[in-house]
Protein backbone atom coordinates (compact mmCIF):
# COMPACT_ATOMS: atom_id res chain seq x y z
CA UNK A 1 0.00 0.00 0.00
CA UNK A 2 2.77 2.45 1.14
CA UNK A 3 4.79 1.65 -2.51
CA UNK A 4 1.57 2.90 -3.95
CA UNK A 5 1.10 6.13 -2.72
CA UNK A 6 4.85 6.92 -3.17
CA UNK A 7 5.04 5.86 -6.49
CA UNK A 8 1.97 8.03 -7.27
CA UNK A 9 3.55 10.66 -5.06
CA UNK A 10 6.84 10.09 -7.13
CA UNK A 11 4.97 10.02 -10.26
CA UNK A 12 2.85 13.24 -10.01
CA UNK A 13 5.87 15.22 -8.61
CA UNK A 14 7.82 14.46 -11.70
CA UNK A 15 5.07 15.15 -14.17
CA UNK A 16 3.92 18.35 -12.04
CA UNK A 17 7.71 19.40 -12.00
CA UNK A 18 7.82 19.40 -15.52
CA UNK A 19 4.92 20.52 -16.40
CA UNK A 20 5.41 23.19 -14.04
CA UNK A 21 8.85 24.01 -15.32
CA UNK A 22 8.08 24.12 -18.79
CA UNK A 23 4.40 26.15 -18.28
CA UNK A 24 6.89 28.99 -16.16
CA UNK A 25 9.33 29.33 -18.53
CA UNK A 26 7.05 29.49 -21.60
CA UNK A 27 4.86 32.22 -19.63
CA UNK A 28 7.80 34.38 -18.39
CA UNK A 29 9.08 34.42 -22.00
CA UNK A 30 6.27 35.50 -23.01
CA UNK A 31 6.02 37.89 -20.18
CA UNK A 32 9.05 38.94 -21.85
CA UNK A 33 8.62 39.01 -24.49
CA UNK A 34 5.27 41.16 -24.82
CA UNK A 35 6.77 43.72 -22.28
CA UNK A 36 9.87 44.27 -24.31
CA UNK A 37 6.68 44.89 -27.55
CA UNK A 38 5.28 47.43 -25.17
CA UNK A 39 8.52 49.00 -24.57
CA UNK A 40 9.64 49.24 -28.10
CA UNK A 41 6.34 51.04 -29.05
CA UNK A 42 7.45 53.93 -26.68
CA UNK A 43 10.99 53.61 -28.09
CA UNK A 44 9.85 54.22 -31.89
CA UNK A 45 7.60 57.19 -30.79
CA UNK A 46 10.49 58.72 -29.46
CA UNK A 47 12.63 57.80 -32.55
CA UNK A 48 10.02 59.67 -34.29
CA UNK A 49 9.97 62.53 -32.37
CA UNK A 50 13.57 62.59 -32.88
CA UNK A 51 13.65 62.97 -36.30
CA UNK A 52 10.58 65.39 -36.16
CA UNK A 53 13.06 67.10 -34.54
CA UNK A 54 15.67 67.44 -37.07
CA UNK A 55 15.16 70.51 -38.96
CA UNK A 56 16.82 72.69 -42.00
CA UNK A 57 19.22 74.96 -40.94
CA UNK A 58 21.24 77.78 -42.51
CA UNK A 59 24.53 75.23 -42.61
CA UNK A 60 22.20 72.42 -43.42
CA UNK A 61 20.29 69.57 -40.84
CA UNK A 62 20.45 70.38 -37.20
CA UNK A 63 18.53 69.38 -33.66
CA UNK A 64 15.66 71.53 -32.28
CA UNK A 65 16.50 70.85 -28.57
CA UNK A 66 13.02 72.74 -27.94
CA UNK A 67 11.50 69.79 -28.84
CA UNK A 68 13.70 67.35 -27.30
CA UNK A 69 12.08 65.05 -24.11
CA UNK A 70 13.62 66.55 -20.71
CA UNK A 71 14.66 62.85 -19.75
CA UNK A 72 17.89 63.22 -22.67
CA UNK A 73 19.21 66.46 -20.97
CA UNK A 74 19.74 64.95 -17.67
CA UNK A 75 22.89 62.98 -16.66
CA UNK A 76 22.44 59.50 -16.88
CA UNK A 77 18.48 59.28 -16.74
CA UNK A 78 17.88 56.34 -18.24
CA UNK A 79 16.72 57.82 -21.99
CA UNK A 80 19.64 57.91 -24.03
CA UNK A 81 19.74 58.36 -28.25
CA UNK A 82 21.99 58.90 -31.20
CA UNK A 83 21.49 60.35 -34.35
CA UNK A 84 23.77 59.63 -37.34
CA UNK A 85 23.69 61.07 -40.08
CA UNK A 86 26.28 62.10 -43.11
CA UNK A 87 27.75 65.57 -42.05
CA UNK A 88 28.08 63.95 -38.15
CA UNK A 89 26.32 62.64 -35.85
CA UNK A 90 23.85 63.87 -32.23
CA UNK A 91 23.85 62.29 -28.82
CA UNK A 92 21.73 63.16 -25.76
CA UNK A 93 23.47 65.19 -22.60
CA UNK A 94 22.03 62.29 -20.64
CA UNK A 95 25.01 59.90 -22.05
CA UNK A 96 27.66 62.71 -20.69
CA UNK A 97 30.79 61.17 -21.47
CA UNK A 98 29.61 57.78 -22.25
CA UNK A 99 29.07 56.21 -25.74
CA UNK A 100 25.84 54.70 -26.72
CA UNK A 101 26.85 51.27 -28.00
CA UNK A 102 25.81 50.60 -31.68
CA UNK A 103 24.57 47.37 -33.19
CA UNK A 104 25.02 45.84 -36.19
CA UNK A 105 21.90 45.93 -37.55
CA UNK A 106 18.34 47.78 -37.30
CA UNK A 107 15.91 46.71 -34.74
CA UNK A 108 15.05 46.13 -31.30
CA UNK A 109 18.21 44.88 -28.92
CA UNK A 110 18.14 44.05 -25.18
CA UNK A 111 21.72 42.65 -25.02
CA UNK A 112 23.51 45.79 -24.78
CA UNK A 113 24.89 47.73 -21.55
CA UNK A 114 25.98 51.49 -20.67
CA UNK A 115 29.42 51.17 -20.01
CA UNK A 116 30.64 52.46 -16.46
CA UNK A 117 26.64 52.56 -14.85
CA UNK A 118 25.56 49.13 -15.09
CA UNK A 119 22.34 50.00 -16.77
CA UNK A 120 20.82 47.26 -18.68
CA UNK A 121 19.61 48.98 -21.96
CA UNK A 122 16.71 48.31 -24.47
CA UNK A 123 17.92 49.24 -27.59
CA UNK A 124 15.82 50.22 -30.82
CA UNK A 125 17.63 51.95 -33.69
CA UNK A 126 15.75 52.49 -36.89
CA UNK A 127 16.86 54.31 -40.00
CA UNK A 128 15.06 56.79 -42.12
CA UNK A 129 15.45 59.38 -45.02
CA UNK A 130 14.25 63.09 -44.77
CA UNK A 131 15.64 66.21 -46.56
CA UNK A 132 17.30 63.70 -49.32
CA UNK A 133 19.54 62.57 -46.36
CA UNK A 134 20.27 58.93 -44.88
CA UNK A 135 19.20 59.40 -40.92
CA UNK A 136 19.81 56.30 -38.12
CA UNK A 137 17.98 56.74 -34.82
CA UNK A 138 19.13 55.21 -32.40
CA UNK A 139 17.08 55.56 -28.80
CA UNK A 140 17.63 53.54 -25.46
CA UNK A 141 16.16 53.19 -22.24
CA UNK A 142 17.47 51.85 -18.41
CA UNK A 143 16.08 48.44 -18.78
CA UNK A 144 17.40 47.05 -15.07
CA UNK A 145 14.02 48.19 -13.66
CA UNK A 146 11.88 46.39 -15.69
CA UNK A 147 14.24 43.36 -15.45
CA UNK A 148 14.43 43.96 -11.68
CA UNK A 149 10.24 43.91 -11.71
CA UNK A 150 10.98 40.85 -13.97
CA UNK A 151 12.91 38.68 -11.25
CA UNK A 152 10.64 39.57 -8.49
CA UNK A 153 7.37 38.62 -10.81
CA UNK A 154 10.06 35.14 -11.09
CA UNK A 155 10.39 34.55 -7.53
CA UNK A 156 6.56 35.19 -6.62
CA UNK A 157 5.47 32.89 -9.47
CA UNK A 158 7.71 30.58 -8.21
CA UNK A 159 6.79 30.75 -4.31
CA UNK A 160 2.95 30.48 -5.50
CA UNK A 161 3.89 27.47 -7.78
CA UNK A 162 5.65 25.80 -5.18
CA UNK A 163 3.10 26.26 -2.66
CA UNK A 164 0.22 25.02 -5.36
CA UNK A 165 2.04 21.95 -5.94
CA UNK A 166 2.30 21.36 -2.17
CA UNK A 167 -1.46 21.84 -2.23
CA UNK A 168 -1.94 19.77 -5.01
CA UNK A 169 0.25 16.57 -3.17
CA UNK A 170 -1.17 16.98 0.06
CA UNK A 171 -5.19 16.80 -2.14
CA UNK A 172 -3.29 13.97 -4.12
CA UNK A 173 -2.33 12.41 -0.96
CA UNK A 174 -5.91 12.41 0.54
CA UNK A 175 -7.51 11.72 -2.41
CA UNK A 176 -5.16 8.39 -2.78
CA UNK A 177 -5.82 7.50 1.17
CA UNK A 178 -9.57 7.53 -0.14
CA UNK A 179 -9.19 5.59 -2.81
CA UNK A 180 -7.35 3.07 -1.57
CA UNK A 181 -8.79 2.78 1.42
CA UNK A 182 -10.94 -0.19 0.79
CA UNK A 183 -7.44 -2.24 0.35
CA UNK A 184 -6.70 -1.32 3.63
CA UNK A 185 -10.37 -2.46 4.40
CA UNK A 186 -8.73 -6.14 2.53
CA UNK A 187 -5.70 -5.78 4.09
CA UNK A 188 -7.01 -6.10 8.00
CA UNK A 189 -9.38 -8.71 6.98
CA UNK A 190 -6.56 -10.65 5.59
CA UNK A 191 -5.15 -10.08 9.15
CA UNK A 192 -7.99 -11.49 10.84
CA UNK A 193 -8.37 -14.14 8.35
CA UNK A 194 -4.78 -15.41 9.49
CA UNK A 195 -5.67 -15.14 12.88
CA UNK A 196 -9.04 -17.32 12.61
CA UNK A 197 -11.26 -14.26 13.32
CA UNK A 198 -12.72 -14.92 10.63
CA UNK A 199 -13.03 -17.47 7.49
CA UNK A 200 -14.05 -15.54 4.70
CA UNK A 201 -13.68 -11.89 2.99
CA UNK A 202 -16.55 -9.67 3.12
CA UNK A 203 -18.37 -8.84 -0.30
CA UNK A 204 -18.74 -5.70 -0.52
CA UNK A 205 -15.95 -4.05 -2.35
CA UNK A 206 -15.43 -1.93 -4.89
CA UNK A 207 -16.42 -3.23 -8.55
CA UNK A 208 -12.66 -3.50 -9.06
CA UNK A 209 -11.81 -5.90 -6.19
CA UNK A 210 -14.82 -7.88 -6.83
CA UNK A 211 -12.91 -10.78 -8.89
CA UNK A 212 -10.29 -11.22 -6.14
CA UNK A 213 -12.29 -10.96 -3.47
CA UNK A 214 -14.38 -13.59 -4.97
CA UNK A 215 -11.60 -16.23 -5.79
CA UNK A 216 -9.89 -15.67 -2.47
CA UNK A 217 -13.31 -16.88 -1.22
CA UNK A 218 -13.62 -19.62 -3.23
CA UNK A 219 -10.07 -20.68 -2.69
CA UNK A 220 -10.42 -20.98 0.85
CA UNK A 221 -13.82 -22.56 0.74
CA UNK A 222 -12.34 -25.12 -1.53
CA UNK A 223 -9.30 -25.98 0.35
CA UNK A 224 -11.42 -26.30 3.32
CA UNK A 225 -13.39 -28.58 1.88
CA UNK A 226 -10.44 -30.57 1.00
CA UNK A 227 -9.13 -30.39 4.27
CA UNK A 228 -12.27 -31.74 5.72
CA UNK A 229 -12.80 -34.69 3.35
CA UNK A 230 -9.09 -35.61 4.67
CA UNK A 231 -9.58 -35.93 7.45
CA UNK A 232 -12.97 -37.54 7.23
CA UNK A 233 -11.37 -40.17 5.10
CA UNK A 234 -8.20 -40.48 7.87
CA UNK A 235 -10.75 -40.77 10.33
CA UNK A 236 -12.78 -43.35 8.37
CA UNK A 237 -9.81 -45.27 7.69
CA UNK A 238 -8.47 -45.08 11.44
CA UNK A 239 -12.08 -46.51 12.53
CA UNK A 240 -11.50 -49.47 9.73
CA UNK A 241 -8.87 -50.57 10.43
CA UNK A 242 -9.54 -50.75 15.05
CA UNK A 243 -12.02 -53.43 14.24
CA UNK A 244 -9.26 -55.77 12.53
CA UNK A 245 -6.80 -54.75 15.00
CA UNK A 246 -8.63 -56.04 17.98
CA UNK A 247 -9.60 -59.19 16.31
CA UNK A 248 -5.61 -59.85 15.77
CA UNK A 249 -4.94 -58.34 19.50
CA UNK A 250 -7.88 -60.87 20.71
CA UNK A 251 -6.54 -64.41 18.51
CA UNK A 252 -2.80 -63.43 20.19
CA UNK A 253 -4.53 -64.58 23.17
CA UNK A 254 -6.05 -67.44 22.14
CA UNK A 255 -4.99 -71.21 23.06
CA UNK A 256 -3.57 -71.44 19.64
CA UNK A 257 -0.86 -69.74 20.37
CA UNK A 258 -0.29 -70.53 24.43
CA UNK A 259 2.39 -73.23 23.06
CA UNK A 260 4.26 -70.77 20.52
CA UNK A 261 5.03 -68.29 23.08
CA UNK A 262 7.38 -66.47 21.08
CA UNK A 263 5.16 -65.89 18.06
CA UNK A 264 2.28 -64.51 20.41
CA UNK A 265 5.03 -61.92 21.99
CA UNK A 266 6.14 -60.92 18.62
CA UNK A 267 2.76 -60.74 16.94
CA UNK A 268 1.44 -58.72 19.84
CA UNK A 269 4.45 -56.06 19.73
CA UNK A 270 4.06 -55.89 16.09
CA UNK A 271 0.23 -54.97 16.26
CA UNK A 272 0.91 -52.78 19.22
CA UNK A 273 3.34 -50.98 17.08
CA UNK A 274 0.92 -51.10 14.36
CA UNK A 275 -1.73 -49.61 16.15
CA UNK A 276 0.49 -46.87 18.41
CA UNK A 277 1.57 -45.63 15.04
CA UNK A 278 -2.22 -45.29 13.16
CA UNK A 279 -2.75 -43.05 15.99
CA UNK A 280 -0.05 -41.55 16.15
CA UNK A 281 -0.09 -40.88 12.17
CA UNK A 282 -3.84 -40.18 12.74
CA UNK A 283 -3.16 -37.06 14.97
CA UNK A 284 -0.19 -35.87 12.76
CA UNK A 285 -2.35 -35.41 9.84
CA UNK A 286 -4.55 -33.25 12.20
CA UNK A 287 -1.73 -31.03 12.62
CA UNK A 288 -2.90 -29.87 8.81
CA UNK A 289 -5.58 -27.48 10.54
CA UNK A 290 -3.42 -24.61 10.50
CA UNK A 291 -2.81 -24.80 6.56
CA UNK A 292 -6.27 -22.77 7.00
CA UNK A 293 -7.27 -20.17 9.41
CA UNK A 294 -9.21 -21.25 12.47
CA UNK A 295 -10.62 -20.48 15.59
CA UNK A 296 -7.85 -19.59 18.30
CA UNK A 297 -7.47 -20.77 21.54
CA UNK A 298 -9.23 -19.13 24.39
CA UNK A 299 -7.99 -19.85 27.60
CA UNK A 300 -10.79 -18.28 29.54
CA UNK A 301 -13.78 -19.75 26.92
CA UNK A 302 -11.83 -23.59 26.62
CA UNK A 303 -10.32 -24.35 30.35
CA UNK A 304 -13.35 -24.54 32.48
CA UNK A 305 -14.94 -27.33 30.02
CA UNK A 306 -11.60 -28.62 29.64
CA UNK A 307 -11.22 -29.05 33.84
CA UNK A 308 -14.87 -30.15 33.85
CA UNK A 309 -14.60 -33.34 31.55
CA UNK A 310 -11.33 -34.52 33.31
CA UNK A 311 -13.00 -34.24 37.16
CA UNK A 312 -16.05 -36.24 35.16
CA UNK A 313 -13.06 -39.39 33.97
CA UNK A 314 -10.60 -39.33 37.51
CA UNK A 315 -13.35 -38.04 40.02
CA UNK A 316 -13.89 -34.76 42.31
CA UNK A 317 -11.16 -36.14 44.37
CA UNK A 318 -8.61 -34.89 42.28
CA UNK A 319 -7.55 -30.66 42.82
CA UNK A 320 -7.23 -29.17 39.27
CA UNK A 321 -5.67 -25.78 39.63
CA UNK A 322 -4.78 -23.06 36.96
CA UNK A 323 -2.78 -20.00 36.75
CA UNK A 324 -3.85 -18.54 33.72
CA UNK A 325 -4.33 -14.81 32.44
CA UNK A 326 -8.19 -14.71 32.35
CA UNK A 327 -7.51 -12.66 29.36
CA UNK A 328 -4.78 -15.17 27.41
CA UNK A 329 -5.25 -16.18 23.67
CA UNK A 330 -2.86 -18.76 22.18
CA UNK A 331 -2.50 -18.14 18.60
CA UNK A 332 -2.84 -21.63 17.30
CA UNK A 333 -5.52 -24.01 16.27
CA UNK A 334 -7.93 -24.34 18.89
CA UNK A 335 -8.31 -28.32 18.60
CA UNK A 336 -4.31 -28.72 18.73
CA UNK A 337 -4.37 -27.16 21.53
CA UNK A 338 -7.14 -28.79 23.20
CA UNK A 339 -5.10 -32.18 21.99
CA UNK A 340 -2.16 -31.30 23.21
CA UNK A 341 -3.49 -30.26 26.64
CA UNK A 342 -6.18 -33.11 26.87
CA UNK A 343 -2.75 -35.39 26.52
CA UNK A 344 -1.09 -33.43 29.47
CA UNK A 345 -3.77 -33.31 31.84
CA UNK A 346 -5.11 -36.59 30.91
CA UNK A 347 -1.79 -38.63 31.76
CA UNK A 348 -1.32 -35.83 34.95
CA UNK A 349 -4.52 -37.15 36.36
CA UNK A 350 -4.04 -40.88 35.81
CA UNK A 351 -0.36 -40.11 38.18
CA UNK A 352 -1.68 -37.76 40.62
CA UNK A 353 -2.08 -38.30 44.17
CA UNK A 354 -4.55 -35.47 44.29
CA UNK A 355 -2.92 -32.38 43.22
CA UNK A 356 -2.76 -31.21 39.11
CA UNK A 357 -1.74 -27.81 38.47
CA UNK A 358 -1.59 -25.99 34.66
CA UNK A 359 0.19 -22.61 34.21
CA UNK A 360 0.49 -20.51 31.23
CA UNK A 361 2.45 -17.76 30.70
CA UNK A 362 3.46 -15.11 27.79
CA UNK A 363 6.56 -13.22 28.24
CA UNK A 364 9.94 -12.54 26.25
CA UNK A 365 8.32 -13.08 22.98
CA UNK A 366 7.12 -16.87 23.91
CA UNK A 367 4.21 -19.24 25.81
CA UNK A 368 5.19 -21.45 28.74
CA UNK A 369 3.10 -24.12 29.30
CA UNK A 370 3.73 -26.20 32.99
CA UNK A 371 1.65 -29.44 34.00
CA UNK A 372 2.55 -30.76 37.03
CA UNK A 373 1.29 -33.40 39.65
CA UNK A 374 2.19 -34.67 43.13
CA UNK A 375 2.76 -38.57 41.73
CA UNK A 376 5.78 -40.01 41.80
CA UNK A 377 6.98 -38.75 38.68
CA UNK A 378 9.78 -40.32 36.54
CA UNK A 379 13.67 -40.64 37.33
CA UNK A 380 15.96 -37.87 35.99
CA UNK A 381 17.68 -40.77 33.81
CA UNK A 382 14.68 -42.20 31.90
CA UNK A 383 13.33 -38.65 31.39
CA UNK A 384 17.12 -37.88 29.52
CA UNK A 385 15.98 -41.52 27.32
CA UNK A 386 12.37 -40.53 26.83
CA UNK A 387 13.16 -37.07 25.28
CA UNK A 388 16.47 -38.41 23.56
CA UNK A 389 16.77 -37.57 19.83
CA UNK A 390 15.44 -40.25 17.45
CA UNK A 391 12.75 -41.94 20.24
CA UNK A 392 9.44 -41.86 20.21
CA UNK A 393 8.13 -40.79 24.01
CA UNK A 394 4.81 -43.05 23.28
CA UNK A 395 7.34 -46.56 22.51
CA UNK A 396 9.76 -45.68 24.93
CA UNK A 397 8.14 -45.28 28.40
CA UNK A 398 5.75 -48.20 29.23
CA UNK A 399 2.74 -48.05 31.60
CA UNK A 400 2.99 -44.07 31.87
CA UNK A 401 -0.08 -43.51 29.92
CA UNK A 402 1.33 -41.03 27.95
CA UNK A 403 0.35 -39.29 24.42
CA UNK A 404 3.79 -37.61 24.49
CA UNK A 405 4.67 -38.54 21.35
CA UNK A 406 1.55 -36.78 19.80
CA UNK A 407 2.59 -33.92 22.13
CA UNK A 408 5.98 -33.55 20.56
CA UNK A 409 4.76 -33.85 16.58
CA UNK A 410 2.71 -30.86 17.75
CA UNK A 411 5.75 -29.13 19.47
CA UNK A 412 7.92 -29.91 17.25
CA UNK A 413 5.56 -28.07 14.05
CA UNK A 414 4.91 -25.47 16.04
CA UNK A 415 8.93 -24.73 16.48
CA UNK A 416 9.14 -25.61 20.33
CA UNK A 417 10.84 -27.93 22.86
CA UNK A 418 9.24 -30.27 25.74
CA UNK A 419 10.98 -30.89 29.13
CA UNK A 420 10.51 -33.37 31.49
CA UNK A 421 11.58 -31.55 35.14
CA UNK A 422 10.60 -31.68 39.52
CA UNK A 423 7.54 -30.45 40.18
CA UNK A 424 7.02 -28.23 42.72
CA UNK A 425 4.25 -30.51 43.63
CA UNK A 426 6.44 -33.49 44.24
CA UNK A 427 5.78 -35.36 40.68
CA UNK A 428 6.46 -34.76 37.30
CA UNK A 429 6.43 -31.21 35.52
CA UNK A 430 5.91 -31.08 31.73
CA UNK A 431 7.17 -27.78 30.37
CA UNK A 432 6.22 -26.71 26.92
CA UNK A 433 8.26 -23.70 25.43
CA UNK A 434 6.75 -22.15 22.38
CA UNK A 435 8.02 -18.99 20.23
CA UNK A 436 5.61 -16.48 19.48
CA UNK A 437 3.83 -16.93 16.60
CA UNK A 438 3.99 -13.49 14.19
CA UNK A 439 1.13 -13.63 11.76
CA UNK A 440 2.56 -12.36 7.90
CA UNK A 441 0.81 -8.95 7.49
CA UNK A 442 -0.22 -7.85 3.53
CA UNK A 443 2.34 -5.49 2.60
CA UNK A 444 4.42 -5.33 4.67
CA UNK A 445 8.41 -7.31 4.49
Amino acid sequence: MRSIQRTLSLGLISVLLIIGLVLAQVSLWLFEVGMQRYLESGLRNDAELLLVAIVRGPNGLQLDEQRLSPGYQRPYSGHYFRIDFDGGHWRSRSLWDLELPQPDQAGLHADFELEKSRQSLLLLQSDYRKFGQKISITVAQDYTPVQASFAQVQRIGLGLGLAALMLILILQRVTVRRALRPLDKARAQILQLQQGQRSQLDQEVPLELEPLVAQVNHLLTHTEDSLKRSRNALGNLGHALKTPLAVLMSLTEGQKLEQLPHVRATLRDQLQQIQQRLERELNRARLSGDALPSVRFDCSAELPGLFSTLRMIHGEHLELNNHVAADLVLPWDREDILELLGNLLDNACKWADSAVCLTITHEQGQYRLLIDDDGPGIPPEQRVEMLGRGNRLDEQVTGHGLGLGIVKDIVEAWGGHVQLLDSPLGGLQVRIDLPERHIAQPGVH
